[in-house]
């Protein structure tokens, strides 16, 4: 039995009441529930980086760049919400995931291409997720560790027992059938997200009010004196691909809209929705990464909880930590989700008659209760998430993994399928004022990507050459 089947189930059999127009269970998601997973995808690890990145960039460039980003994330991820159904956006047929809808639009080939930068996208997420879970787990340790025998003391921690930790976690929330399960957890994740925000805002504004002299610039860290010339622009390249990262959800967009109910038009809820989650996270984005440099000035950490920007309170930094924590568990899922249903669609699809890969049945849990289980599931959603906690342990390298994978999906994910579908929906020309407009912006965010990209590699060679398997205090 399918797991839409046991749902239908459930609820008193297929009914035209218990399905909608494509056959599937009734979807139940709301404004709400959209733009809870909406926050829990976009305001996770990459706010801690933000103070780093605008020391980079300085008072001018860098809440420049953020309310860039932060506008062409929410008018891209606007036009994306109109392509969940083809070709009309309130009749048309469903697309499932980012991948169908550019199938629908755009033809297979473009669709490939899309695949493949969507899941290695995806796949870099959760890495990097499990790196950012480790490091926060580790600073818990740290932190208690700097309490009792100060600051000076040589407080080492293994991020391999917390990944592994984490892993074990994962493997058992990934047992999770579906996105349609995680409304709870994406919930609980939201509200940890803007918990540990604004505790990292607290803790900067008590720095600042405390006195004390930091210095900041116009221009961010100075040549000559912080860093050298070139150190200086391979770092304000990767501190672009730090703020995109910071913004990337439009890679689950799709797989969040097929969550919501029909009524009213899907599209419509999830155009509020992205407006709600882009301006909150927008919102946190500029005060704790203005704030934050003005607290630590050129010398901000690359993650201002974990990179011990601050010792004391060091309760509250703790909870801090576990917030990132809690929070991360929560968003592997979002993330994992999509990655989990397109393998086993395509396994599905490519042994039809296989028992072990279409076997499923209903299991009582404790407390739980009725649960589907299908061995299948089982056993390769667990090797993906230890694959992904064997490489996040290869390269345990936080700002330069995060401007990677944010260099690697800003521009094809966030903005050039958008456009390039909204264009092929409304039938623009690409001569046309509009068109121009489009192709202009589409154009210039592949340059920005390329940029980013260049910076962040070079981040993560300079730090393989440096890499220790413990950090030291």
């Amino acid at each position: 039995m399918s797991v839409e089947a046991f749902e239908i189930a459930e609820n008193g059999g297929a009914n035209l009441k218990d399905v909608d127009d494509d056959g599937r269970p009734k979807r139940t998601g709301t404004l709400i529930t959209a733009s809870a997973h909406i926050i829990t995808a976009v305001i996770g690890s990459g706010v801690l980086s933000l103070a780093w990145a605008i020391a980079q960039l300085g008072w001018i460039i860098g809440p420049t760049v953020l309310i860039a980003f932060s506008l062409i994330t929410w008018f891209c991820s606007s036009l994306l919400t109109d392509c969940y159904r083809a070709p009309d956006p309130v009749h048309g047929k469903r697309n499932y995931t980012y991948g169908d809808a550019v199938r629908a639009y755009l033809g297979d080939v473009k669709y490939r291409f899309c695949s493949l930068a969507q899941y290695v996208n995806l796949v870099g997420v959760t890495i990097g997720y499990t790196i950012t879970t480790a490091i926060s787990m580790g600073a818990v340790k740290r932190s208690n560790c700097f309490h009792r025998y100060g600051h000076q003391a040589p407080c080492k921690v293994s991020d391999t027992t917390n990944m592994i930790i984490f892993a074990a976690i994962q493997i058992v929330l990934s047992q999770l059938p579906n996105f349609h399960e995680l409304s709870l957890l994406s919930l609980v994740a939201a509200v940890m997200s803007i918990t540990y925000s604004s505790i990292g805002l607290a803790l900067a504004i008590a720095k600042i009010a405390g006195g004390g002299h930091v210095r900041t610039t116009l221009t961010g860290v100075t040549v000559g004196v912080d860093v050298s010339g070139s150190e200086k622009i391979w770092r304000t390249f990767q501190s672009l691909g730090d703020i995109a990262f910071a913004y990337s959800y439009s890679n689950v967009l799709i797989e969040i809209q097929d969550t919501l109910k029909s009524s009213p038009p899907e599209n419509k809820v999830m155009k509020k929705a992205t407006s709600i989650g882009v301006s909150t996270t927008t919102l946190f984005y500029m005060l704790c990464g203005m704030l934050g440099y003005a607290a630590f000035g050129n010398e901000a950490p690359g993650n201002f909880l974990t990179g011990f920007g601050f010792y004391d309170p060091f309760w509250l930094i703790d909870i801090g930590n576990i917030c990132i924590a809690i929070h991360l568990i929560g968003a592997y899922q979002v993330f994992a989700q999509p990655i989990f249903q397109f393998f086993e669609n395509y396994i599905r699809n490519r042994y039809p008659e296989s028992g072990f890969v279409h076997s499923e049945r209903i299991i009582k849990i404790p407390i739980i209760g009725k649960f589907p289980f299908s061995p299948f599931r089982m056993v390769w959603r667990t090797l993906y998430v230890i694959v992904t906690a064997l490489v996040a342990m290869i390269f345990p390298f936080f700002n330069d993994f995060l401007g990677l994978i944010g260099a690697l999906s800003f521009w094809p994910l966030t903005v050039y399928f958008p456009v390039e579908m909204y264009k092929k929906q409304a039938q623009i020309h690409k001569f046309s004022k509009t068109g121009v407009w489009l192709n202009t912006l589409s154009s210039a965010c592949l340059v920005v990507s390329i940029l980013a990209a260049c910076g962040s590699v070079q981040g993560l060679v300079q730090a393989l050459a440096h890499y220790k398997p413990f950090r030291v205090s």
